[in-house]
């Protein structure tokens, strides 16, 4: 929260009529929507209650606008509070990230520290984090890491609010080149997955799969291209009832194991110890289209020190791994097309 003179943030109206905005309302707004509840918001922000309240209050006033109003269960949005929300997220994340850019400049031993938020897809988890990490580490042992497993609808709605720095994820057809810059990595292809004891494990005609239960992630913008790749291209429909989806791949892989469920996955997550020994990929007739995977970030978004290093590890541990001569690498990258 800001001391002394407040920080201001000017917004320009049709008319010109200025609105300023200063920078611990919108932290204020924020944390509300971080805790649930003022009171839980006061908490985060280490403030008395009537200091959030306070804040919130010159904020509508200011915008001329209401923005929260109270329910049995805390404070809700309005229209125009979820709108604001966004743009707050954006300059409180923005602001943190220039405190913590200048205090590595100026190589403070002490002080505010630096934070990465990044999302990553499952199967870069269980196959690069580990070495990539430790590589990051080294270099910059004062940067706090927070990390999401990133499923789509996981890390675009994060993106898009400034709460992670960048995604290494699939590219989608929900990510518009108004909203996110993209990076090419790697390319590789995905098949559907049983567990090697489903009676349909050997099956070779995806039509024949229509009538078993399937569970999958998307969200509603990434729906369509999923349907389009999985079954729509092959002339196959599917009850609506038959797809399943769920938000985390341990989730995911527990119903594909233990509710006889079947799913659509990465290849390289085929070899990744979370489902070595009980999977199997259906040798269908039918082929899917090979899915590039890159760097998403938001548009004209600065990427600060930590996150390029973040990425030239990443980077790093790819090409090394690429030429390997370990069985496992060779196995994976024959699976894998690197794009960079």
């Amino acid at each position: 929260m800001a001391r002394g003179r407040p920080n201001l943030v000017i917004l320009t109206t049709p008319g010109c009529h200025r609105r300023i905005m200063k920078l611990h309302q919108l932290q204020a707004l924020s944390a509300v929507a971080d805790a649930g509840s003022i009171r839980a918001a006061a908490r985060l922000l280490g403030l008395s209650q009537a200091a959030v309240t306070k804040a919130l209050r010159e904020l509508e006033s200011e915008v001329q606008l209401s923005l929260l109003h109270r329910t049995a269960r805390g404070v809700a949005f309005t229209e125009a509070g979820q709108r604001l929300l966004a743009h707050a997220r954006l300059v409180v994340h923005q602001v943190e990230r220039a405190g913590a850019e200048l205090a590595d400049l100026r190589g403070q031993d002490e002080g505010q520290a630096g934070r990465l938020s990044v999302a990553l897809t499952p199967w870069i988890m269980l196959t690069f984090l580990s070495e990539t990490l430790q590589r990051f580490r080294e270099r910059m042992p004062r940067v706090q890491l927070e990390i999401f497993e990133g499923l789509t609808a996981v890390a675009l709605p994060r993106l898009r609010e400034g709460l992670l720095d960048f995604a290494v994820v699939p590219f989608t057809a929900a990510m518009s080149d108004q909203e996110f810059d993209s990076e090419p990595l790697l390319a590789y292809g995905s098949c559907v997955i049983a567990s090697r004891e489903h009676p349909c494990a050997t099956e070779t005609s995806l039509h024949r799969l229509l009538e078993q239960d399937w569970v999958v992630n998307y969200t509603s913008a990434s729906y369509p291209a999923l349907m389009q790749n999985l079954f729509w291209q092959h002339g196959a429909r599917i009850e609506p009832c038959r797809l399943h989806c769920a938000h985390s791949t341990t989730l995911l892989l527990e119903m594909v194991r233990h509710a006889g469920m079947l799913s659509y996955c990465p290849r390289p997550l085929l070899l990744s110890g979370a489902m070595r020994g009980w999977s199997a990929a259906l040798p269908l007739a039918e082929q899917f289209e090979t899915t590039g995977l890159g760097i998403i970030t938001r548009r004209n978004a600065l990427q600060g020190s930590a996150a390029q290093c973040f990425v030239d590890c990443l980077k790093a541990v790819i090409r090394r791994r690429a030429r390997s001569a370990a069985r496992e690498d060779r196995e994976l990258f024959d699976l894998l097309d690197v794009r960079y």
